[in-house]
């Protein structure tokens, strides 16, 4: 028998090549997998709620729930059980959702920025500057006349002065490397985190340096209402704004010159997302502390499923980053009982293994992204 010849059909002159089919199908299934992605992240901010030394049944969740928020809901239930829900663990668990979306999208950025699949707010050093800084709040007491928000506002302050000397140092003629980017911010997260320590090693308050030191690995211990509003401005507007630039995300990722002939300013587009990274990264380490490997996880896991245009990443990753740390929380405050681990012992735990994987097929992780 003959060699079987594809021909093509009436209506296409011409095969489809592989990838067109392969971002066809993605863009059909993904309002599916966003769909799917919400309905398990409210029944994991539901069951989260649920777990603990005191169990709670689902339903009575949402009615405590529900009767809070617009006084209608109705049933029985102990004011111990409504304490619980709605003043410890609801806020908890929301806190952990928007920590977690927040690393996960500022992850997307960084990778997109430095052209480099190992990139996160930790590995750029962006979150050692934030951490530094909330110490100095902690321990020291300084940046108090922000009141309430001082922790958030040095944060962020740090996490900013950090990306400024990353973006200065790793400068060369004018041009942004992203090999230099990531040099320079390793080199300056090892002397920010010996920074931290000294700090530690030379404060004479031991509450407050047991505190500091379960914090720095991440917590969200301790969350209420109160604690939600920043992070969840923080989020809304970083995401939006990345959401808004996904083409020249993707052009950024198909490479320099690429990005250049599609009339993207590589080194100033670079600087603002390395500014919106900072901004949630500072939100996010002053109210957890420092939660590694999240950034660096989510936006790779969710390639797998959605393809590499950032269209379908952001939203996804925020999702899957969200659903990830709330479970993570779960584990923390579950394993040990009636101890608390720190998130970070538990992120790192997963994602040690994952960053070993990934420095394996480090050379397709990122793709092509669509335009």
């Amino acid at each position: 028998m003959g060699a079987v010849v594809e021909r093509p059909t009436q209506d296409q002159g011409e095969t489809r090549p592989a990838p067109a089919l392969r971002s066809k199908r993605r863009d059909a299934r993904f309002p599916l997998v966003v769909l799917a992605l919400a309905a398990a992240l409210l029944v994991t901010l539901t069951l989260a709620v649920t777990i603990g030394p005191v169990a709670i049944a689902p339903l009575t969740v949402w009615q405590i729930a529900l009767s809070r928020l617009t006084g209608l809901a109705s049933g029985e239930w102990s004011a111990a059980h409504e304490n619980i829900v709605w003043l410890i663990r609801l806020p908890r668990v929301f806190l952990a959702a928007l920590v977690g979306a927040g690393l996960a999208v500022v992850g997307v950025a960084m990778q997109a920025a430095v052209r480099n699949p190992l990139a996160d707010p930790y590995i750029l050093g962006i979150s050692s500057g934030a951490s530094l800084a909330a110490v100095l709040v902690i321990l020291l007491g300084l940046f108090k006349f922000f009141g309430i928000y001082s922790l958030s506002v040095a944060a962020f302050f740090g996490s900013v002065m950090s990306f400024v000397i990353v973006l200065t140092l790793a400068q060369n003629r004018g041009t942004l490397s992203p090999v230099r980017l990531i040099l320079v911010g390793v080199a300056l997260s090892f002397v920010l985190s010996a920074g931290t320590s000294f700090i530690i090693f030379r404060a004479d308050d031991a509450e407050g340096i047991m505190s500091v030191l379960f914090w720095l690995q991440g917590s969200v211990a301790g969350a209420k209402w109160s604690y939600l509003t920043i992070p969840s401005v923080a989020v809304l507007i970083g995401t939006t704004y990345l959401v808004l630039q996904a083409r020249p995300l993707n052009a950024l990722i198909a490479g320099e010159e690429t990005a250049i002939s599609l009339g993207v300013n590589t080194n100033r587009f670079r600087r603002v997302l390395m500014v919106v990274a900072a901004m949630i990264t500072g939100v996010m380490v002053a109210l957890a502390g420092a939660v590694g490997f999240v950034g660096l996880m989510m936006p790779h896991t969710v390639r797998l499923f959605v393809g590499s245009d950032h269209r379908r990443v952001l939203p996804v990753s925020l999702l899957a980053g969200a659903i990830f740390l709330v479970w993570v929380d779960v584990l923390a405050r579950t394993i040990v009982q009636p101890e608390e681990m720190p998130l970070g012992v538990i992120t790192g735990f997963i994602g040690g293994p994952f960053f070993i994987w990934l420095m394996r097929h480090r050379r397709d992780a990122l793709g092509g992204g669509g335009s």
